[in-house]
């Protein structure tokens, strides 16, 4: 029997060794699709989704008030807020408060330094042929192109440049977000306000 067996093996080996690897290969398959459809049943640890919500801090800025305000401080609030949402969360504008100087509409930005106006403050009551405060200062928040280009050193496109780069929280700003160079900016820092 031995004999016959080698015999058989003899004239055999090609088609042994074709089925032996079709045989390994349908193993391999099942194996594989038996991992792959447990693995795929359970949660993926390596890939999770965040979905950004209005509470993420992603969609937050912080920002400082003070001035005229009943709770001046810093504050946390939604990227898309107003200065009007900031002086509520402030616990609202106090008796002195120059409402003709507060843009209540005007948008925040992070990191920014809001100054409520006071009918006690040098730089309260707007000029609107100016756009600046009773002192000749030009708020370079709120004044247009042409108010710009009255101050030295300043064209139509360092005023366009100013303009685009609003809004600032200082005087200094002016030079961080390159809106002015230094000799400009020394020309007109005692010139200009923000409000």
């Amino acid at each position: 029997m031995s004999e016959s067996l080698e015999n058989f093996w003899e004239n055999n080996k090609a088609k042994t060794a074709v089925v032996g690897m079709f045989l390994f290969g349908l193993f391999l398959l099942a194996f594989g699709v038996g991992t792959f459809a447990l693995k795929d049943s359970g949660e993926d640890d390596a890939i999770k989704i965040i979905s950004v919500e209005q509470g993420d801090p992603l969609n937050k800025i912080i920002v400082h008030v003070d001035g005229a305000v009943n709770k001046p401080g810093v504050y946390e609030l939604t990227i898309d807020s107003r200065v009007n949402d900031l002086v509520a969360a402030a616990g609202g504008l106090t008796e002195d408060a120059n409402t003709q100087a507060i843009n209540l509409a005007a948008k925040l930005s992070d990191g920014q330094k809001a100054h409520i106006a006071s009918i006690n403050d040098p730089v309260s009551i707007k000029n609107p042929d100016t756009g600046s405060g009773v002192t000749g200062l030009i708020n370079v928040n709120t004044a247009s192109e042409a108010q710009l280009d009255t101050l030295p050193g300043v064209g139509p496109v360092t005023a366009g440049k100013i303009i685009a780069s609003r809004p600032y929280s200082s005087v200094e700003e002016l030079l961080s977000k390159k809106a002015v160079g230094r000799a400009t900016f020394d020309k007109i820092k005692d010139l200009v306000t923000v409000y």
